[in-house]
């Protein structure tokens, strides 16, 4: 039985935890913050409660495995978990309409002729099926398997299919996400939906490798979630399997070092003075933390993959309204931006601001426990930003912003403001005080091709005994692949260095 360390309380490293417990092995956790969860929070006030972080799962399977593994009860035991249909309500900037059928291609490809015409649904579903060709080149990789070693030919590779291009009687293979929306779905509304699901991730189609197709392919192929009570039971359901399994959690304990013996990781010292040996250190903490806590020692080793840079950031809005939410009324609405060209210079150009009329996301769950009473809805409003610099960090340029998320969610709930109560912003520094993170970036999933530019380091390191997890490495940011990390430094220090991952 060995004696592991765990440094924050975050989905990837509470999995983690969970599953080494499970194995035998004595684990203490310990979390900087009062709360665990990492960026997955929720905010109470007035009887109405928001999630401040991920309000839908994705993937669901991934948590199924998690609990499987570590107990008797199933995750459905552990919480409400229902599929969200429709999947989703598209606004676009013409004015046009679209809601999509959850986890239904053929009920998809129906809603898209229906609302943009005969055609638009056939070549949404060849892309689909060209997508799925990505997803199952890419899928044990980059969610089910330890980096690999010659990671560069993940970087060199582009698993999205080249497509016969019938005007030369050739085939031509796209390199980024907006070639494919370009060349293959034409219609300015499939290319909007297409990049939608990059934009959420903070990334720019226009750079984004092709293989980012497996984004769309993973919602339409495996449906769109929610937590009844909000995605932070979930949080709360995994922390409670790990308090089950007798794992440790120490609270407002703040790690300020990981020991080092002989050039192995030894155990951790917290701000207080306190030092704890283990034979292992798991650190689910952001890149400039871990740099700070090996106290200069390279961690990554010379062939290694390089923290992702340059990581979007988020605002959301949290609103409280008077007046019940309508029968019928979509779960999530996107709502496109007027000019996409504008919003993707403002938010990725050189000198990144933010967008005027962004592309915002309105979620509007029909949860009792979110309210005070039936008359009464709770809203929630997220859009991207960029990191702040220094010239525009400050809380009131965030609340500016605010009110461009509400005026653009005012195409999509009528009355919006006339209904408000009161609102909160939380702005990327409430995400850096979660997680750490470096002006509150939000890591994107690994993503194969594109020079290797969305691969996350590896889940080892060149230290022996210390191990990584969580959305900054290996495979990356959301909550799927959050489990899927914990899951892989649990093999990788049960089994070894000749763990393959799940099969």
């Amino acid at each position: 039985m060995a004696r592991i360390a765990v440094i924050g309380a975050g989905m990837g490293a509470m999995a983690a935890a969970a599953r080494l417990a499970v194995a035998g092995h004595r684990v203490a956790v310990y979390e900087r913050t009062e709360t665990y969860g990492g960026a997955v929070r929720r905010f109470e006030r007035d009887g109405f409660g928001f999630d401040t972080g991920p309000g839908l799962l994705p993937l669901p399977a991934v948590y199924r495995d998690l609990f499987i593994k570590t107990g008797k009860e199933p995750l459905e035991e552990c919480v409400d978990l229902v599929q969200v249909d429709p999947s989703a309500r598209h606004v676009f900037a013409d004015g046009t309409e679209l809601s999509l059928p959850n986890a239904s291609r053929a009920g998809v490809v129906a809603a898209l002729d229906e609302a943009l015409g005969a055609g638009g649904g056939d070549r949404w579903g060849d892309f689909l099926v060209r997508a799925r060709e990505a997803w199952d080149r890419t899928r044990r990789p980059l969610l089910e398997e330890p980096l690999w070693p010659n990671w560069q030919v993940l970087a060199e590779r582009e698993p999205y299919p080249a497509v016969p291009y019938k005007r030369f009687l050739r085939t031509r293979r796209a390199g980024t996400l907006a070639e494919v929306g370009a060349w293959e779905l034409r219609d300015p509304r499939l290319v909007a939906l297409l990049e939608s699901h990059a934009l959420a991730y903070g990334l720019d189609p226009r750079a984004t490798p092709a293989s980012a197709a497996v984004l769309p392919y993973l919602e339409h192929a495996f449906g769109t979630w929610y937590v009844r009570g909000g995605i932070r039971e979930l949080a709360r359901a995994v922390y409670e399997r790990c308090v089950a399994r007798k794992v440790d959690f120490s609270f407002g304990a703040e790690v300020v070092r990981i020991l080092d013996k002989d050039g192995r990781a030894a155990g951790v010292e917290l701000a207080d003075g306190t030092v704890t040996e283990a034979d292992f250190v798991v650190a689910g903490v952001a890149p400039g933390v871990l740099h700070h806590l090996v106290r200069e020692t390279a961690v990554r080793g010379t062939d290694g993959v390089a923290p992702q840079r340059g990581a979007a950031s988020r605002l959301t809005v949290l609103m409280a309204l008077r007046g019940g939410r309508p029968e019928g009324t979509a779960h999530r609405t996107v709502v496109h931006a007027e000019d996409r060209e504008t919003e993707l210079d403002a938010l990725f150009g050189t000198a990144a601001v933010m967008a005027a009329r962004p592309t915002v996301t309105v979620l509007r769950p029909a949860d009792p426990e979110l309210v005070p009473d039936p008359g009464h809805e709770a809203i929630t409003l997220s859009s991207v930003v960029p990191q702040p610099d220094r010239s525009w960090a400050e809380r009131d340029v965030f609340d500016r912003h605010a009110e461009s998320l509400i005026a653009v969610a005012e195409g999509a709930v009528p009355g919006l403001r006339d209904r408000l109560l009161w609102h909160e912003v939380c702005t990327p520094a409430d995400i850096a005080d979660a997680t750490g993170s470096e002006g509150g970036a939000v890591p994107a999933p690994a993503l194969a091709a594109g020079a290797g530019h969305l691969l996350h380091p590896s889940n080892s390191t060149a230290v022996p005994g210390l191990f990584t997890v969580g959305g900054w490495s290996h495979p990356g940011g959301g909550l799927p692949h959050a489990g899927m990390s914990g899951a892989l430094v649990a093999g990788l220090i049960v089994e070894g260095p000749e763990f393959r991952g799940s099969q």
